[in-house]
């Protein structure tokens, strides 16, 4: 955790002081996008487990497959929030508003939020039973079928929010070096989601065992 967090922290130091300006962006209220666009592609991978977990155990009723449910849904939330969080401070700079509710990307990725953070409270609330797991695990599977729509929301549907620009050619595209760093804040990121799922992992696993414990003693 400490490393992907030392490595995500290094690339918004560059992201600041080695960065080009970039072409039609205001040249500092962009530099949000260091943050903000490698959380964006780390919550994906967070949902996609959270997809996997909830598909094992709808279909396998798998303990680890229960277990990878929870701990993704915790970290939907984590990365959820600070992309939820980084980009209006980069749409009131830019746009003069933090949120536009006519853009498609930026709604159907506030719906990706909000389901995160339904099922971490209702784990947290609902007691553990079959049918509960059966439901939060349905819709931890809907809530995977977002991302795809919210990926490619700006090609199907394009209001304010920048399309992909990885994708549009060598002449428009992204600066190299713009790139360079925000892989490198991905790759920061993305270890820093692995050690929080293995942490959360035996966190879970505790749980289980002092419940265990409390329920002999009982």
């Amino acid at each position: 955790m400490l490393l992907g967090l030392a490595i995500a922290g290094l690339a918004m130091v560059l992201g600041f002081l080695v960065a080009p300006s970039a072409q039609g962006f205001e040249d500092y209220s962009y530099r949000i996008i260091f943050w903000h666009v490698p959380a964006a592609w780390t919550s994906f991978i967070a949902f996609g487990m959270l997809f996997v977990g909830s598909l094992a155990w709808f279909w396998k009723r798998s303990e680890w497959g229960w277990t990878l449910a929870g701990v993704a849904s915790e970290l939907c939330l984590l990365f959820g929030l600070c992309v939820v969080t980084s980009g209006p401070i980069w749409g009131a700079a830019e746009w003069g508003v933090p949120w536009d509710w006519t853009d498609a990307r930026l709604n159907t990725y506030g719906v990706l939020s909000a389901v995160a953070l339904f099922l971490v409270l209702s784990r947290r609330s609902q007691p553990d039973t079959p049918e509960f797991r059966d439901v939060f695990t349905g819709i931890g599977m809907f809530g995977f079928l977002l991302v795809p729509i919210t990926y490619m929301a700006t090609q199907w549907w394009q209001e304010r929010h920048p399309g992909c620009v990885i994708c549009e050619g060598e002449e428009n595209g992204v600066d190299t070096v713009i790139l360079q760093i925000w892989l490198l804040a991905f790759l920061g990121m993305t270890i820093l989601l692995i050690g929080q799922t293995m942490v959360s992992w035996e966190v879970q696993k505790c749980e289980r065992r002092l419940a265990e414990l409390q329920l002999r003693m009982d």
